[in-house]
């Protein structure tokens, strides 16, 4: 199955509806690059606290090394909070771009995202240094992670009427899992039906949404069912368990694996397809470790699924 790429406003590629990601060191090996961008995948998901740099300074490498600069789209995210402060501050800003600038080995970010928010700051001088950054050619389009929607509001509304660039790109959790607790601190979600109001204003806006933990920290990877999960889950992620592992994901399992029989595909065939059914401008960033985990997630872009499936699995009626 071919790879689906999208088109953002203000972004010259177009960009696998499928991001790598890349927080994790086995997933960004060169090997498992080549990989995946050998099957399409052109947009890669990084961040200035990954691995504590090492994890931009990889994938900046193989770019590099492989003269592909032109044809990939790096995504990567900085102002992260530490133990010390909250650091989401034109200083910090500034100072984390120019050190991804240089581990990418670029001068360009085509999507820069600040990972992190600080509502206790306003929001014109963090906009103000964006279109900075912007208007010297070192970042493309730019956005928010875990920031909430009246915050985007607030840092767009004072965009506009300054004339200013905005925020044009959004990055919350969203996957079919609901996110109960919170795995780290300062996370922002879209799933589940508690939150039926923001995916509806990210509908209504168009605003892409580049979905963190579209596979639910690994809940979706078909390894365990709910009567093996006791056994399984010291195989998986902290954050995983933390999150999702609750009676209603587990019945979203249980439905999850008696389509994927029916339809002769796997747990993470229909996990994936539910994402690409909703009506958002989705693109779904998940860090594979081996190629052909990336082959399956292809093959669920182009899954059908029925409005009526979709409801059944996401809880919202009991019959199908």
């Amino acid at each position: 199955m071919p790879m689906v790429y999208g088109h953002i406003e203000g972004v010259d590629k177009p960009i696998s509806r499928i991001l790598q990601g890349t927080s994790e060191q086995e997933q960004a090996e060169e090997s498992l690059l080549d990989g995946v961008f050998e099957l399409g995948v052109n947009a890669f998901d990084s961040a200035h606290v990954y691995r504590r740099g090492k994890s931009e300074g990889m994938v900046g490498q193989w770019i590099e090394s492989r003269g592909i600069r032109d044809k990939v789209v790096i995504l990567t995210k900085g102002a992260h909070h530490n133990s010390d402060r909250k650091r989401v501050t034109p200083f910090d800003i500034t100072s984390e771009l120019h050190d991804s600038l240089a581990r990418f080995c670029t001068d360009f970010i085509d999507i820069y995202i600040l990972h992190r928010d600080d509502p206790t700051k306003e929001v014109g001088p963090i906009i103000d240094i964006l279109n900075e950054h912007k208007a010297a050619g070192r970042i493309g389009i730019f956005g928010a992670s875990n920031w909430t929607i009246p915050r985007i509001q607030e840092a767009n509304e004072y965009a506009f009427k300054h004339n200013l660039k905005p925020f044009t790109v959004s990055s919350p959790n969203f996957s079919m899992a609901e996110q109960v607790k919170i795995p780290w601190d300062n996370c922002i979600t879209i799933s589940g039906p508690n939150h039926e109001g923001e995916r509806a204003w990210y509908a209504k806006q168009k605003m892409p949404v580049f979905a963190w933990s579209s596979m639910a920290q690994g809940f979706w990877s078909g390894q365990f069912s709910r009567e093996t999960f006791e056994t399984y889950k010291s195989n998986l992620l902290d954050s995983c368990v933390t999150a999702y592992a609750y009676e209603q994901n587990f019945t979203r399992l249980d439905r999850a694996q008696e389509l994927a029989k029916e339809k002769d595909v796997s747990v993470p065939h229909i996990a994936l397809a539910f994402n690409f059914h909703q009506p958002l401008n989705i693109f779904s960033i998940i860090g594979v470790y081996h190629p052909d985990e990336c082959k399956t997630n292809i093959e669920a872009l182009s899954l059908k699924l029925t409005q009526t499936e979709l409801d059944w699995l996401d809880l919202k009626r009991d019959d199908r």
